[in-house]
């Protein structure tokens, strides 16, 4: 199977590929033993709704063929649509446009290093812009790109900021004038309206029924969270040592790793931060960087507050992110010791403060 397809499964050709596949989703499903996979696919949506990536997990160190690394998106489409979990399409899309637009940046800087392996899983910008029926819309500038108003709109319209109104735009002829780094934001909602599209899809009951288990492992890893998920207030000053850590690098300005980004992020979003603390908390400089922290808060909260939580304790310590855990790192904290999960202790450390319901 093509690496490229592997890489980015939301592509029309990757769809074909697994069409050609010779194994049918129910083969896959309910074969004997969990195939490979099904067991990606597990991961895939695991680690989209608690870490908003649906990269391999690095602290297994698995690495999947491009096989399985395919397959496991459909699967994963299934899993999403079983998931009783809140939002859990919108977060498993958003989560894999992130990906995808983290692939793809990359490809665009660095094409081809020489090696043949490299340059056959890269993908171009014009390649993806045909593949969204882009090409004849965006026109390159010297200092930019110009797109058709009327696929601007649709793309931009869920996305944060002031800057995507038409009314703060350069509009001539028809056309939108745009950055390159807004013209791959616009490419990253483009992968996560397609993802999200048909989702969540109706599952027959043979497959429902082989990936029993894999639901029921899943909708426990989400449930197991011990806090009342309705916080109203920001109070930096109560935040865990991990939130705090990640805090000080970010307005260092460190460029956090995907997970660490998503778990500051979603945590701040369930403090109740609005967008101008979440940027100032987050150490936000740039007007890129801004855009990204805006995509990333708007796809992991809503008006009733954050769809999903920050990753546990348990998470965090596995990626290196919790500083009491660190044997390297002089920080203590007895609160730590008795809870689970980074919200767990904001509540606790804002009701003995007496700040709770602010």
């Amino acid at each position: 199977m093509d690496p490229l397809h592997a890489r980015y499964p939301f592509l029309a050709a990757a769809r074909e590929s697994v069409r050609e596949a010779d194994i049918g989703l129910v083969a896959i499903v309910t074969g004997d033993g969990r195939h490979p996979a099904v067991e990606r696919g597990v991961e895939r949506v695991r680690r989209a709704l608690i870490d908003g990536t649906v990269r391999p997990d690095p602290e297994t160190g698995r690495r999947w063929d491009a096989r399985a690394e395919l397959l496991s998106y459909p699967v994963a489409r299934v899993l999403v649509s079983l998931v009783d979990a809140p939002g859990a399409v919108e977060k498993y899309a958003s989560a894999e446009a992130n990906t995808a637009y983290d692939r793809f940046t990359d490809d665009f800087r660095n094409p081809d290093d020489g090696l043949k392996s490299t340059s056959a899983k890269a993908i171009s910008l014009d390649a993806l812009l045909a593949e969204f029926d882009l090409a004849s819309d965006v026109e390159e500038l010297r200092d930019g790109y110009r797109i058709d108003v009327g696929r601007y709109l649709p793309l931009s319209s869920n996305l944060d900021g002031e800057s995507w109104t038409l009314a703060t735009r350069q509009l001539a002829g028809g056309t939108v004038k745009i950055s390159a780094a807004e013209l791959h934001e616009l490419l990253r909602e483009a992968v996560r309206q397609r993802v999200a599209a048909g989702l969540p899809t109706r599952v027959p009951d043979e497959i429902r029924e082989g990936l029993t288990d894999e639901v029921a492992e899943l909708e426990d890893t989400f449930s197991d969270v011990d806090f009342s998920q309705d916080i109203d207030v920001l109070a930096p000053d109560c935040f865990p040592p991990c939130v705090e850590s990640l805090m000080e690098r970010a307005q260092a300005g460190e460029s956090l790793a995907d997970h660490a980004e998503f778990a500051l992020v979603s945590f701040l979003a369930s403090a109740n931060a609005d967008t101008d603390e979440l940027l100032a908390l987050c150490g936000v400089d740039s007007d890129t960087t801004a855009k990204s922290v805006h995509y990333r808060a708007k796809r992991v909260g809503d008006e009733s507050g954050a769809q999903y939580a920050p990753p546990s304790c348990e998470t965090m310590q596995a990626y290196g992110e919790c500083p009491v855990a660190d044997d390297e790192d002089p920080t203590t904290d007895a609160r730590c010791d008795s809870i689970s999960h980074p919200l767990a202790y904001y509540e606790d450390a804002l009701a003995e403060a007496g700040r709770a319901g602010e």
